[in-house]
C-alpha cells in the first residue's frame, strides 16, 4: 500500500482554507437573509435640545424655532483684553531685579502674578523689595510692566 503524499502541514492548510470558505459563505447567507435590518435603527443617534447625543428622538414640543445666528461662534474666540491688562495703574513689589542685565520681575499685589520688567520700561531707578506703581502691556511673550515708578 502506498503512503499518502499529504503531510500534516498540507492537511492543516487545507482545513484552514475550508474553514475560511465556510465562514465567508455563512456571512454571505446572513446578509442575504436580512438579519441585520434592525442594526440600522440601533446606529441612529439624535441630538436633544441641549446639544447632547441621545438614542431617542427629540421631543418636538421642545424644539426652538428661532436661532440667533450672531450668537454662534465658530472656532476659538479672539482674545479680548480686559481692563486689568490695559492702562490701569497697578501696584506691586519688585521681587527680583538684575541691574547688570537690566531686567527683573514685579509681583502684582492684586493678582499675585509675576510680571516681567525691563530697565527701558522704568521711569525711576528700581531695586529689589521696592514698592512700585506700573502699567502693563501685552508682548509676544506675555505681560510686561511699563512706566514703572517708585510708590
Amino acid at each position: 500500500m502506498a503512503k499518502s503524499r499529504d503531510t500534516f502541514n498540507k492537511k492543516e492548510k487545507e482545513k484552514l482554507k475550508q474553514k475560511k470558505k465556510q465562514e465567508k459563505q455563512d456571512r454571505k447567507d446572513a446578509r442575504k437573509s436580512g438579519e441585520k435590518s434592525s442594526d440600522f435603527e440601533d446606529m441612529i443617534a439624535y441630538v436633544d435640545e441641549y446639544g447632547n447625543i441621545v438614542d431617542t428622538p427629540p421631543d418636538p414640543t421642545k424644539k426652538r424655532t428661532e436661532i440667533d445666528v450672531d450668537s454662534i461662534e465658530i472656532g476659538v474666540p479672539k482674545y479680548a483684553a480686559s481692563e486689568d491688562d490695559n492702562a490701569s495703574v497697578r501696584k506691586g513689589k519688585v521681587t527680583f531685579f538684575n541691574e547688570s542685565k537690566g531686567y527683573g520681575f514685579i509681583k502684582d499685589e492684586q493678582t499675585q502674578e509675576s510680571i516681567f520688567v525691563h530697565i527701558n520700561g522704568c521711569v525711576d531707578k528700581i531695586k529689589e523689595n521696592d514698592k512700585v506703581n506700573f502699567e502693563t502691556e501685552k508682548t509676544p511673550k506675555g505681560l510686561s510692566a511699563v512706566s514703572v515708578k517708585l510708590a
